[in-house]
């Protein structure tokens, strides 16, 4: 569970990132200046339904 670093309010974690307007994801990579790099994975979100703060945050489970 996170919690807000604004209000405290617990977070609703699992969301995802989507760029508008293109078919193209988002991730996460070890050194963006090589042709082909290690890709560590998707960013999630967690959203606080308070006052909006949002946090990006890596699923480090294993599972996307």
């Amino acid at each position: 569970m996170r919690k807000c670093v604004r209000c405290g309010c617990e977070m609703q974690e699992g969301r995802g990132i989507k760029v508008e307007g293109g078919g193209f994801g988002i991730v996460i990579v070890e050194d963006e200046t090589k042709c082909f790099p290690k890709r560590f994975g998707k960013p999630r979100v967690a959203v606080c339904p308070e006052c909006g703060e949002i946090s990006l945050y890596m699923d480090v489970s294993g599972q996307e």
